[in-house]
């Protein structure tokens, strides 16, 4: 009897226990109902537990967080306070499962106008710099001389170079070589060469204070500019149909070429020869350097024919010789200056203001200077003790390069008409040729540029 009773008390139980168990998991049954095809029941979602803040959900579900089951009446005061400690604690949120991770916090470490300019210029690759001479010619008997200016490159893609008392004519298009003119030994050497903006017509300034003028096309003489010195003629420039001229007699003539009396303006100021000139591109100013170290900055507008014309700058901050003079073709007003063997410095000056605007010391005599037409760089040809060329990046002036293989000072230097090529040449009797200024899309287009139009454009001859 006793124990028929103890097995209706566990069956009871058991039976109890069954009904709770099957009461307990009916909710979850209601919330995951179960599925009758693959096409219902598509509303399942399953809580991502890395994204999902454990003690907040505890804190949430057993309202641990609302004080006591019975709380005491709390004050006005107390209840803001409450409010405002639960939203600074982040207390207020509503969910407590969380089915996904939250977005990466964006990350703006570089501003928005910083980022488009980045994209929009893509870095430009550096260019490749032959660090050699890619051709070398002889140059016998030229004259070792820093103050004569004996080679030049002319707009029809043909190198003069003054080797004695003979100028020779090289074609770069087909490498042919042609003599121009040898003077006797009264009249020579040959102290300087340039070519006329057309590229036909080309000028020699003779040891005897004489000036020639050639139609390298036809092999002749055209005119023999005379009285313009009284000694050597080492430097010569064009602007249009004015050759402007210096000599050893310290003086500086305009002559217009078209005229019977060619000599239109003087310019005084030099106590030395005369070793460097140059045109602005603007033909507005004429820029001198001389053996007395000092660089003169003319006014075109200033100029006069009967009276002493006044300078429009006069600059002295070299301490020796200024033969190298550059202007640049990228900004109006720049000119860049070389000293020589007692300065060494390249300067740059603003010949508006005739302010200094920096000055770098090269550690050597520099012969020549010529700015790159493509790219912002100058490049500069020096004498001992390396003999080399030295590319600059401008206006930082940090070396991009040095060119050698001359062995004597690289006393000049001239540029190819699409500005890729440079020629120098040296004391060592060497003609060299450098693709220093790389090989840019325009100068493809520079070989369908018309030429200038001459100084003897509209003139059947010249008297």
């Amino acid at each position: 009897m006793h124990i028929s009773v103890t097995t209706n008390v566990m069956n009871a139980e058991s039976e109890s226990c069954s009904a709770t168990k099957a009461r307990s998991q009916r909710p979850l049954q209601d919330q995951f109902l179960k599925r009758k095809s693959s096409r219902e029941n598509l509303d399942r979602f399953i809580p991502n537990r890395s994204a999902m803040d454990f003690d907040y959900a505890h804190c949430m579900l057993s309202g641990a967080w609302r004080g006591k089951e019975n709380p005491v009446a709390s004050s006005p005061s107390r209840e803001v306070y409450r409010k405002l400690l639960a939203e600074s604690l982040n207390m207020n949120r509503t969910r407590i499962l969380a089915f996904r991770n939250k977005p990466p916090t964006r990350m703006d470490t570089i501003s928005s106008d910083w980022s488009s300019v980045q994209l929009s210029e893509p870095v430009k690759p550096r260019r490749y710099i032959p660090q050699t001479s890619e051709r070398t010619l002889d140059a016998p008997d030229i004259l070792d001389d820093f103050y004569l200016n004996l080679l030049d490159w002319g707009t029809s893609n043909v190198l003069a170079i003054a080797l004695s008392n003979t100028v020779y004519l090289w074609n770069a298009a087909n490498g042919s070589t042609a003599e121009l003119v040898t003077v006797d030994d009264d009249t020579g050497p040959v102290t300087s060469v340039k070519w006329a903006p057309d590229g036909r017509h080309i000028s020699v300034g003779l040891n005897n204070s004489e000036i020639q003028l050639w139609d390298h096309t036809t092999n002749k003489l055209l005119r023999t500019l005379r009285g313009c010195h009284d000694s050597r003629v080492g430097s010569l420039d064009w602007n249009s149909h004015i050759l402007s001229t210096g000599g050893m007699d310290c003086r500086i003539i305009n002559n217009d070429v078209r005229i019977r009396s060619h000599i239109v303006e003087t310019y005084s100021g030099h106590h030395q020869e005369v070793c460097g000139l140059k045109w602005s591109t603007s033909g507005r100013q004429l820029a001198s350097g001389g053996n007395d170290n000092l660089l003169h900055i003319w006014d075109r507008s200033m100029a006069s024919v009967n009276s002493r014309t006044e300078w429009l700058h006069r600059l002295e901050d070299h301490t020796a010789a200024v033969k190298a003079l550059a202007w640049c073709p990228f900004q109006a007003n720049l000119l860049a200056s070389g000293g020589g063997g007692s300065d060494r410095c390249i300067k740059f000056w603003n010949t508006h203001t005739g302010s200094c605007l920096n000055s770098v010391d090269t550690g050597s005599q520099v012969c020549a200077l010529l700015w790159n037409t493509h790219e912002r760089e100058l490049l500069s040809s020096h004498g001992f003790t390396q003999n080399q060329l030295t590319l600059w990046k401008y206006p930082s002036m940090v070396k991009m390069a040095e060119l050698t293989g001359h062995t004597s000072r690289v006393l000049f230097m001239t540029q190819s008409p699409d500005g890729c090529t440079v020629a120098s040449a040296a004391g060592d009797e060497t003609l060299r040729f450098w693709n220093v200024f790389g090989s840019p899309e325009v100068a493809a287009k520079a070989a369908t540029v018309k030429p200038a139009p001459g100084p003897f454009a509209h003139l059947n001859q010249i008297r």
